[in-house]
């Protein structure tokens, strides 16, 4: 398999052996990939290759391989760096864990990735994180096939009253809220999340759409903690002292 200068993403990286890097890349056409740059922190003229290899660049990755792992066999870049400071870089760095987390490799996504390139750039003119963010989400899990109507009971497939109160299902989206379901989950009204709907995720919506989406994400995501919240979290903590 040769694939050249495939528009892609690198997600995350690590040293291997003595200059050579581990790579996660997110491409147009080949989804999630494992690329193995060899030698690429190896100092040569004009600098190393690993410089270029960092997240939230946009770059043209030649590879070949028959394995899991591919080789990376040429790196070029398709545009600047973006550049991301604080909220907005661990909000990037989120972004990438949950690439990581949930996609399958070698599963294309093109949508997917336009709508990644376009969260990093929005990110970079620092817009507004919550509703950047809340977009993405959704329009990721309706990419993978989780989504879920916020104008409909899952149940009685009525449109959804906005004076009432829902609550999420992992099997049936929202439903009415009911029964001993409501002790134990949040509950969301019914004007929240048709709002939701019609993409408004600021304002008063926005600790009820953040809410959500951490509570439909946790069940597709497992029990192993976000690495990036928990890196927001020490940074926040580390201002306040």
């Amino acid at each position: 398999m040769r694939v050249s200068l495939q528009p892609a993403y690198i997600l995350h990286g690590r040293p291997y052996r003595d200059s050579s890097l581990i790579l996660e890349a997110f491409t147009a056409e080949h989804g999630r990939i494992s690329l193995v740059a060899k030698g690429a922190r190896r100092r040569a003229r004009g600098g190393s290759t690993s410089a270029l290899l960092q997240p939230f660049t946009p770059l043209l990755l030649s590879f070949s391989g028959r394995s899991e792992l591919k080789t990376l066999t040429q790196v070029e870049p398709a545009g600047l760096a973006q550049a991301l400071r604080g909220q907005n870089l661990y909000s990037a760095l989120y972004v990438n864990e949950l690439l990581m987390r949930l996609l399958h490799k070698h599963d294309p996504h093109p949508r997917l990735f336009a709508d990644y390139t376009l969260v990093v750039e929005e990110l970079a003119a620092e817009a507004d994180v919550e509703v950047v963010l809340r977009r993405f989400e959704l329009g990721l899990l309706e990419q993978l096939g989780y989504s879920f109507s916020l104008c409909h009971d899952g149940h009685s497939g009525e449109g959804l009253d906005p004076e009432a109160w829902y609550q999420f299902h992992p099997d049936h989206g929202m439903v009415a809220s009911a029964g001993a379901y409501r002790t134990v989950q949040p509950a969301y009204r019914g004007d929240e999340l048709l709002a939701m709907s019609r993409g408004e995720f600021a304002g008063e919506n926005r600790l009820a759409a953040r809410r959500l989406m951490r509570q439909v994400l946790a069940v597709h995501l497992g029990d192993a903690p976000l690495r990036s919240r928990e890196l927001f979290r020490a940074r926040t903590r580390g201002k306040g002292e």
